[in-house]
């Protein structure tokens, strides 16, 4: 069966909850509106009741959507699984198309919109991933539109450094953009002469531009086919492991699968 596609000037409500962050945006007649709260634990409770209040200030109500775009990752494991059954279940439920949305490339939008060139634009994106490690990505703003020049990965702060600084002259990226870059410091060194933006300034605006282009390119998949992107299938496994674990100590052989 065709993916479904959503119209060029989509009546749609994005969201992000892959960082501490909660990114709200809804767009609809008469433009875009945007709310930035506090996500982490709490978005799984808040999202739905703030999206719908924002909604309600736009005029709109969740039938009037045309599509839902949502944080496809990488990210936040708790947050990648809220944001996509969220908007699974509003896209079973409404029976609208979903635009998943690269959370890294969230961080790039942000950083041209904070940089605002006048020709192209590579933005290299490093988030603190925890435990010691980078969500690394790069990617170009050129001719009106983004490409993917390394596709998110999860890396170590050294790597990705030495991959920076092994690039050679005219390789690396103007900017680099990201939380990485305050949690680890000296260990992400940066390419000589690269925009440093360690800050977002307006993620739920970036995300909203980036769901209406999306939109607009005709971008929709049916909800069936909505997944997060995981990079770390670890942490999926930890509670396996640990009741795996549990029951060896107690002498019972429980074997222990991937996610």
């Amino acid at each position: 069966m065709p993916s479904p596609t959503a119209p060029s000037a989509a009546r749609l409500l994005a969201f992000d909850t892959a960082t501490e962050q909660l990114a709200l945006g809804v767009h609809g007649p008469d433009g875009g509106l945007t709310l930035l709260l506090a996500g982490g634990a709490a978005a799984s409770g808040s999202l739905l009741p703030q999206a719908q209040a924002l909604l309600a200030r736009a005029g709109l109500v969740l039938a009037d959507l045309d599509c839902i775009a949502f944080g496809s990752g990488p990210g936040a494991f708790t947050g990648l699984r809220t944001a996509c059954a969220v908007a699974q279940g509003l896209g079973f439920g409404l029976g609208r198309p979903l635009l998943p949305i690269d959370s890294l490339l969230i961080v790039a939008e942000d950083a041209r919109a904070q940089a605002a060139p006048a020709a192209a634009f590579d933005v290299g994106v490093a988030m603190d991933a925890r435990m010691g490690e980078v969500y690394a990505a790069r990617y170009r703003w050129a001719d009106g539109g983004w490409q993917v020049l390394q596709a998110p990965r999860l890396c170590d702060p050294g790597a990705l450094a030495s991959a920076w600084a092994d690039a050679g002259p005219g390789a690396v990226p103007h900017a680099v953009a990201g939380s990485a870059l305050a949690a680890f410091g000296e260990r992400l060194s940066l390419p000589a002469g690269a925009l440093r933006l360690p800050d977002q300034a307006d993620r739920a605006g970036a995300l909203l531009r980036l769901a209406l282009r999306a939109a607009q390119a005709g971008a929709g998949i049916d909800a069936a086919a909505a997944l997060p992107l995981y990079l770390r299938d670890k942490v999926a496994q930890t509670t396996r492991e640990r009741e795996a674990g549990q029951e060896a100590g107690r002498g019972a052989a429980v074997p222990v699968r991937a996610p």
